[in-house]
C-alpha cells in the first residue's frame, strides 16, 4: 500500500509467491476439477437437453398420456428442480457410487426438468410435466391443483392438499378405486403393482407403492399418487429422505438464518452507516466524486443480474404481471441500497486511510504511474486468486476429515434457472467490487479505530463477512464460517500489502475462476466460451486500463539560447 504523496509502485511479486500460486492452481485442479473431468465407471452422461427440448417431450406426453390437446401456440414455462433433501442424504452417508451405479438416476433422478403449463390468461398452472434433464425422460407428472407439488425438490417445499374431499366436493375414493387408477400408470413406468407394498400414513399423498427391494441407504422407493375427479392427478417416483436427516437440516438452516442476520446483517447495517458518517467527517482527505463510477457499474451490474435470476413469467395473468412488478421494484430499491453503502464505503474508507494512516490503498487515475499499477495489481490478483484455490481445496480436505462436512444442490442459485446462463460470472465483479470496499478498504480501517489492532479488525470483519455465507447448502453449518474465516484474513493481508485494487482484482479472479469452471462444465458451446472468457477478463480489464493510462513521457527540455 502507497504512502500519501509517493510515486505509485505496486509491490513486485517474488519468486517464491508465483510458485505457491502455481501450486494452488495445481491442488484446485487435481482435486476439484480432474474428478468432475474424470467421473467414474457408474458416471451417467451429464449434459443437459435444452429447454426447448424439454418443452417439446412434455407437450408430447401431455398429448399422449394426459388427453391434452397439442397446440403449437402454447408456451411451457421450463425450471431446474432438485430434490436437495435427497441428494444431501446421499452425500452426507456417501451413497452417490452407490445411487449412480446401479443406473437408479436414469429412472429416478433427484435433478428434473419441471415443464409447467398455463392456461390462456390464468395465473395457476393446469399441467406439469418433470423430465430426467440429461435423458428427456418423463419421471413424472401433475395437473389441476396437483400441479405445484409434481416436482418434489427437499427446500423448495409441496402442496399438501387434502384428499378426502376434492374441490368438486366429491367423496373420497375407496383403496381399491385408487389402486385401479394408478394400475395403468405403474404398467407404463413398467412396473407390476403386485411386488409393491402400500404404505400407511402416506400424508400428503393419497396412495404410496414401496419397493422394499430397491433402497439407498435408509430411503426405499417409492411410487406416490394424488386423485381428482376420479383420475391420477399426480404420481412421481423415487426415494425421499430419512425424517431424521430432513429435520438436522431444518435445525441447521435455521441456525443459518440467525447467524446471517444477528452475525451479518445488524454489523454490515452498521458498517453501512459509519461509512456515510465518516465520509462527511473525513471529506477534506477524499473526494465525493471518486466513487460514482463503480457505484452506478456496480448497479448496473446488480439489475442484470437480478434480472437474469428472476423466474419466467408464467402464465399472462394480471396477478403474474403484478408480482412480477413488485419482486422487479423491491430488487430495484435492494439494488440502490447496496451500491448506496459501496460509495461511501469506497469514499469513507479512502479518506479514513489517508487520513488515520497517511497511506493511498485506492489511488487515482490521474496519478503518474496509474496505468502500470493497475497492471501489476492485476497479475498479483492472478497469483494470490490461484493460492486462494489451493487453500481453499485444502480447507474442504481438512473440514471433511474433522467435521465431515458435505453439501447438496440449489436450485434457487443454479445457472439452469438463470434466463442466460452465460452471465452467471458478472456475479464475481459484484462481490469483488462491493465486499472488498465494505469489509476491507473501510471495515479495517473503521473497526481499528475501535479495538486498536489491525489484525482484531482484520478479524472482526471478516467474521462479519464470513457470516453472510452461511445459507449456503453446506453442512454443518459451522464448515462454512471456519473456511472463509482462512479465506477472508487472507483476503485482509492481500489488501494491507498491496491495496484495494488487487484485493478487488484477486477476489474477482477468485470467484471468476470457480464460475467460469461452471459454466464449462455445462458443455454447451455458449456457455464454454462464456466460461473461458470469464477466467480471461480480469485480466483484459487490467491491461484496458494500463494502455489507457500510458506512463507519461517526460517532455524534453525547452532548447537554451546560446549566450552572445
Amino acid at each position: 500500500m502507497n504512502s500519501v504523496g509517493q510515486p505509485l509502485q505496486q509491490r513486485p511479486l517474488s519468486t517464491r509467491l508465483i510458485l505457491a500460486g502455481i501450486i494452488g492452481l495445481i491442488v484446485f485442479i487435481m482435486f476439484q476439477i480432474a474428478p468432475q473431468l474424470l467421473g467414474g465407471p457408474g458416471d451417467s452422461d451429464t449434459t443437459p437437453i435444452s429447454k426447448n427440448e424439454a418443452r417439446e417431450q412434455a407437450a408430447a406426453f401431455a398429448a399422449q398420456q394426459l388427453g391434452h390437446p397439442d397446440s403449437p401456440g402454447e408456451n411451457w414455462a421450463v425450471s431446474y428442480r432438485t430434490d436437495s433433501s435427497f441428494y444431501g442424504y446421499m452425500s452426507r452417508e456417501k451413497l452417490l457410487d452407490q445411487y449412480s451405479k446401479a443406473k437408479l438416476d436414469q429412472r429416478y433422478p433427484f435433478d428434473v426438468f419441471h415443464a409447467v403449463l398455463h392456461g390462456s390468461g390464468e395465473a395457476s398452472p393446469i399441467l406439469s410435466v418433470d423430465l430426467n434433464m440429461y435423458t428427456g425422460k418423463v419421471v413424472g407428472f401433475g395437473r389441476g391443483e396437483d400441479v405445484s407439488s409434481s416436482a418434489e425438490t427437499g427446500n423448495t417445499g409441496s402442496s399438501a392438499l387434502p384428499d378426502t374431499v376434492n374441490t368438486a366436493g366429491e367423496p373420497e375414493l375407496s383403496l381399491e378405486q385408487k389402486k385401479e387408477l394408478a394400475r395403468p400408470w405403474l404398467q407404463l413406468w413398467e412396473v407390476n403393482p403386485a411386488k409393491l407394498q402400500i404404505q400407511s400414513g402416506t400424508d400428503p399423498y393419497s396412495l404410496v407403492y414401496t419397493d422394499s427391494s430397491v433402497k439407498i441407504g435408509e430411503s426405499q422407493l417409492q411410487y406416490k399418487f394424488k386423485f381428482q375427479q376420479e383420475q391420477v392427478s399426480y404420481f412421481r417416483a423415487g426415494f425421499t429422505a430419512p425424517a431424521w436427516h430432513t429435520s438436522y437440516v431444518e435445525d441447521q438452516t435455521a441456525l443459518a438464518r440467525w447467524l446471517t442476520g444477528v452475525g451479518y446483517g445488524v454489523p454490515t447495517l452498521a458498517l453501512g452507516i459509519l461509512a456515510l458518517i465518516y465520509s462527511i467527517l473525513r471529506r477534506g482527505h477524499t473526494s465525493f466524486k471518486r466513487g460514482i463510477f463503480l457505484s452506478s457499474a456496480h448497479f448496473v451490474i446488480m439489475m442484470v443480474s437480478t434480472y437474469n435470476m428472476l423466474p419466467e413469467a408464467s402464465g399472462d395473468s394480471l396477478e403474474s404481471r403484478i408480482t412480477s412488478l413488485v419482486m422487479l421494484l423491491f430488487y430495484l430499491f435492494y439494488s440502490l441500497l447496496m451500491s448506496l453503502m459501496l460509495y461511501f464505503s469506497l469514499v469513507g474508507g479512502n479518506g479514513l486511510w489517508r487520513k488515520e494512516e497517511g497511506l493511498n490503498p485506492w489511488p487515482r487515475a490521474k496519478e503518474p504511474g496509474y496505468g502500470r499499477y493497475v497492471l501489476d495489481s492485476m497479475r498479483a490478483g492472478y497469483v494470490w486468486a490461484f493460492i486462494l484455490l489451493g487453500v481453499q481445496t485444502l480447507m474442504f480436505i481438512i473440514l471433511s476429515y474433522t467435521l465431515h462436512n458435505w453439501s447438496t444442490t440449489d436450485a434457487s442459485q443454479s445457472p439452469y434457472n438463470m434466463r442466460y446462463a452465460w452471465l452467471l460470472p458478472i456475479v464475481a465483479w459484484l462481490a469483488g467490487l462491493s465486499e472488498e470496499a465494505v469489509y476491507r478498504l473501510f471495515g479495517i480501517r473503521m473497526v481499528k479505530k475501535i479495538v486498536r489492532s489491525t489484525f482484531l479488525a482484520s478479524l472482526i470483519t471478516t467474521l462479519i463477512w464470513a457470516f453472510g455465507h452461511t445459507l449456503y447448502p453446506i453442512y454443518p453449518i459451522s464448515s462454512r464460517p471456519i473456511e472463509l474465516t482462512v479465506i477472508g484474513l487472507l483476503f485482509s493481508y492481500i489488501f494491507l500489502r498491496y491495496g484495494f485494487i488487487a484485493v478487488m482484482f484477486s477476489h474477482v479472479v477468485f470467484d471468476s475462476i470457480l464460475m467460469g469452471t461452471t459454466l464449462i462444465f455445462m458443455k454447451e458451446s455458449v456457455n464454454v466460451g462464456a466460461g473461458i472468457v470469464t477466467i480471461v477478463l480480469p485480466f483484459i480489464v487490467g491491461y484496458i486500463v494500463y494502455r489507457f493510462n500510458p506512463p507519461r513521457k517526460i517532455e524534453p527540455a525547452e532548447p537554451v539560447s546560446p549566450i552572445a
